[in-house]
């Protein structure tokens, strides 16, 4: 029997430690970038991470995480790193010969790197950035707005810093633990509490989204229970002009019929009414379509009496019936919009006679207190 082999993250790297080159937010502390970005490549590989890079030119920071992520490769423990240089560039990252790290090169139909680089963004699991300028800056935007956990390096400066300060105002999955990380100092430890960090956005991420999944699919059940009430109380109010009976003096039966079969139609036009509405409850629908029911059902009922005063005598539910299912189903259906009507209408209206009272008051003098 075969098993299917875990998910290896993959972790774009971004940035660049030249302290030859010009830099807004400029470097900091430029000289310990290079071995910083070693550390993080070895714990990338000790965290099972596939690497993601576009370049192995020694101006970024490529190359450098590479070699440290190929020196905690081993046999038992291969590593991989996926290249997305533009067609007409090529990577040689100088591997040793026996590293036990594959190197897959992706190359992208088009001639600009920016579009091989922002793309492949949006398709990795996560973002490490250290220094850099405007391309580093505006990965990290693309990264925080498609909510990709992001390790954007401050202690280093550049665009990655600024990346940082940006992440402190969206957080995403980050929370005030790890945004004080990001913006701390080096130390012989970061490296492996960085990457700690971004494997913590990376489940809170997951644990996000399998969240949603479940809102979703208890969102689509509750629907379809809603569509199945609303369709069993609409056939079961048309069954009953079968089961209705003849004509005959009032009794429980058909007292209980000629009330109960436009409360169902009621109720079955309430959840489909509600059902057109974002985050509906079909419960609560039931409850107030049932109420418009009765009282429509109830005042047309004591308007027939009114005017046919022995109509209890020989009651013919049935062609009541006709009536009252149409006029139950109406009053569920409309209740919603009616309610939200008179209640918009209600919110800000000034009550009545108010501007009599203001017109009315006596004007304060400037020069009378107005406590």
């Amino acid at each position: 029997m075969s098993t299917s082999q875990p998910v290896r993250p993959l972790i774009a790297i971004v940035g660049s430690v030249d302290a030859s080159r010009t830099f807004t937010p400029p470097l900091v502390s430029a000289d310990l970038g290079s071995d910083a970005c070693r550390e993080l490549g070895r714990e990338l590989a000790l965290a099972g991470c596939d690497l993601a890079v576009f370049s192995s030119k020694t101006k970024y920071i490529e190359p450098a995480v590479v070699a440290g992520y190929a020196e905690a490769c081993t046999a038992e423990s291969p590593g991989r790193v996926v290249a997305y240089p533009p067609r007409h560039r090529s990577v040689d990252f100088a591997l040793q010969e026996g590293s036990h790290v594959t190197v897959d090169v992706v190359r992208d139909t088009s001639g600009e790197w920016e579009v091989s680089y922002y793309r492949t963004l949006l398709s990795c699991d996560g973002v490490t950035m250290v220094g850099g300028g405007q391309s580093t800056r505006i990965a990290g935007v693309i990264a925080l707005a498609q909510k990709v956990p992001v390790l954007p390096v401050a202690a280093f400066g550049g665009g990655a810093n600024q990346v940082w300060i940006n992440l402190d105002k969206v957080r995403n999955d980050t929370d005030d633990a790890d945004i004080s990380l990001l913006g701390s100092d080096w130390t012989s430890t970061s490296a492996s509490r960085l990457v700690a960090c971004l494997s913590g956005q990376r489940e809170r991420k997951a644990a996000r989204e399998l969240e949603e999944v479940k809102r979703q699919r208890a969102a689509s059940w509750s629907g379809f229970a809603g569509w199945a009430v609303a369709v069993l109380c609409m056939g079961l109010a048309v069954a009953s002009l079968v089961t209705a009976g003849d004509a005959r003096a009032a009794d429980a039966r058909n007292l209980s019929a000629l009330v109960g079969a436009p409360l169902l139609a009621s109720v079955a036009g309430a959840v489909i009414r509600n059902s057109f509405v974002a985050e509906s409850s079909w419960p609560r629908a039931c409850i107030r379509g049932m109420g418009a029911g009765l009282v429509t059902v109830l005042l047309y009922v004591a308007s027939q009496l009114l005017s046919v005063p022995t109509l209890m005598d020989k009651l013919d539910v049935r062609r009541l019936l006709f009536i009252t299912i149409p006029l139950g189903f109406t009053a569920g259906f409309t209740f919603d919009l009616v309610f939200e009507r008179l209640r918009s209408s209600a919110i800000g209206a000034a009550p009545p006679g108010s501007e009599l009272l203001s017109s009315s008051a006596p004007s304060v003098g400037p020069s009378e207190p107005q406590g």
